[in-house]
């Protein structure tokens, strides 16, 4: 069973309580105030404790606040008092108590909240602030790439002339070479323009297919047709 440490001022409430823990199987060390209880805490390390708010020379939340500003509060700790309020019960979960019982305190109770507080894991103390430097702002790396290695698609390691790649006279092609090594702007308008210039061969000049080919409205089409400087005559309609 557990070791519990029973701190209050009262003789008679440690003397109760000590006989019901007793015969629940509990080792119990009694602290009639705040010096004796540090001094037990020290040398017992009990698995629990209960804690009396109410004490002549230190009160309960103080000693459960120096238990929890050094490192101490390693044990469940459950107060107890006679004249508590809903603050003082929050104030003492605050500073890590687990549970707040009321006096006069029933069996029930009692067992109950013991039982509950050896269940729990020991509470962890409140983490120090602390004021570290800002880290400083590092600009995002910077990623190179080596196009050298970039082989263009085909047998040929030379470009073929757009109206081949496209397949224009012939049956069009879907894979097409283009240079990386231009301005974005410029292999955007290139690719651009072979997309059409493929889509129009294939639909053999169809403006009506190209477009629900391309989810574009003709108008539309029409005009980045223009844009892109491909020319119309080229593709012979075989119904628009």
């Amino acid at each position: 069973m557990a070791t519990i440490l029973v701190v209050d001022d009262e003789m008679g409430i440690r003397a109760l309580l000590q006989e019901i823990l007793s015969d629940e199987g509990h080792t119990v060390e009694l602290a009639e105030n705040a010096g004796h209880a540090r001094a037990a805490r020290d040398r017992l390390r009990p698995d629990l404790v209960l804690l009396d708010i109410w004490m002549p020379d230190v009160d309960g939340i103080t000693l459960l606040k120096e238990w929890s500003a050094s490192g101490q509060l390693n044990m469940p700790v459950i107060m107890m008092s006679g004249h508590g309020t809903i603050d003082t019960a929050v104030e003492a979960t605050k500073f890590g108590a687990q549970a707040f019982l009321e006096k006069p305190i029933t069996l029930q109770k009692l067992l109950r909240a013991v039982e509950q507080g050896l269940a729990k894991p020991a509470p962890r103390p409140p983490a120090l602030p602390t004021s570290l430097p800002p880290l400083p702002q590092m600009p995002p790396p910077r990623m190179e790439r080596d196009y050298s290695t970039f082989e263009p698609i085909g047998p040929s390691p030379t470009p073929a002339p757009l109206i081949d790649a496209i397949g224009i006279g012939s049956q069009p092609r879907a894979e097409q070479s283009f240079g990386l090594d231009l301005p974005l702007r410029e292999a955007r308008d290139a690719f651009e323009k072979a997309y059409f210039e493929f889509h129009l061969a294939r639909e053999n000049g169809s403006m009506t297919r190209v477009a629900e080919r391309t989810g574009l409205e003709r108008t539309h089409l029409y005009r980045k047709l223009k844009q892109l400087g491909v020319d119309l005559s080229r593709n012979k309609r075989s119904g628009a």
